[in-house]
């Protein structure tokens, strides 16, 4: 009888999990081996011979200035649009959490830059950029207008970083709304009555009892920033001089325009040997806090 049971308990987890299980094979793990086994290879992607080269290409992406510089640039850009994205979806949030008859519209225009995709989001800020801010530079005579946007190093990585708070504040809102809509109002009204100002209130009461919203708002924008390509590939196609070029766009470029996939792929297993530490070490640490919370 035990064993009938156990059997058909079996057989039920394998009916509900087992789709589940071999999708996550066969577009995750077989991949993921693939990919380990290409890196150690010289194949273009295209012909039908592979020469096993060993570590050849990891001791070749070593040397290779531009890759580090993409991965300069990635860390840059990941620093700067991770504290501004989160920062501005947390000032929206507690905007829009308190009592204003249009806050449900506003939260909608907010969320609205996710819906449409990274790519034409570029095509679109790249006409706002040469475009449109030429034109208010010529009506307002703003200089700030008038910047080379997409024709400078410095003035690009801004550009892109706009482009992307603009594109992921609307939805970490989200998030931290849910999550302050959750803190208890009698915590408040007690730190209030005892005489704590507001600052003090966001400060000791409101962020401790929102730190998973936290944890999980950094993870999502790490791996947003880090894993960005295709806003940068409409919007400056890495330039000027691969000064805005990501780690992603490097890869991208090294495995299908240089018909070099094995390098490519050698490249994309460090990426993501380095982008899941940062990760693992970020979500430990915001852990972390919510237990000292």
């Amino acid at each position: 009888m035990k064993s009938r049971v156990s059997s058909r308990e079996w057989l039920l987890q394998t009916l509900f999990v087992g789709p589940a299980l071999l999708v996550f094979v066969i577009i995750v793990a077989l991949p993921f081996v693939l990919g380990l086994y290409y890196s150690l290879t010289d194949w273009n992607g295209v012909s039908n011979q592979v020469l096993w080269i060993g570590l050849g290409n990891y001791r070749e992406l070593m040397g290779d200035e531009g890759f580090w510089d993409s991965f300069g640039f990635t860390v840059r850009f990941t620093i700067v649009a991770v504290v501004l994205t989160n920062l501005v979806g947390f000032v929206l949030a507690l905007i829009l959490t308190r009592y204003l008859k249009l806050r449900n519209l506003l939260r909608t225009i907010f969320f609205l830059p996710n819906v449409i995709g990274g790519l034409l989001l570029g095509f679109i800020w790249q006409f706002i950029f040469v475009k449109g801010f030429a034109a208010l530079g010529n009506w307002t005579g703003l200089s700030f207008f008038e910047l080379p946007w997409l024709g400078d190093a410095t003035t690009s990585f801004w550009a892109v970083v706009i482009v992307s708070v603009w594109t992921g504040s609307g939805y970490l809102m989200i998030i931290y709304i849910a999550s302050l809509m959750n803190v208890p109002a009698d915590l408040h009204e007690a730190a209030s009555i005892d005489g704590a100002s507001s600052w003090q209130r966001l400060r000791n009461i409101t962020i401790p009892m929102i730190m998973p919203a936290v944890t999980i708002c950094l993870f999502l924008a790490l791996s947003w920033s880090f894993k960005t390509f295709d806003v940068i590939l409409s919007l400056t196609r890495g330039g000027p001089y691969n000064s805005t070029q990501s780690v992603a766009l490097n890869i991208y470029t090294e495995a299908f325009q240089n018909n070099r996939l094995g390098l490519g792929t050698a490249k994309a297993i460090v990426f993501f040997i380095v982008v899941a530490l940062i990760t693992i070490i970020q979500v430990w640490l915001t852990k972390r806090q919510e237990v000292e919370a």
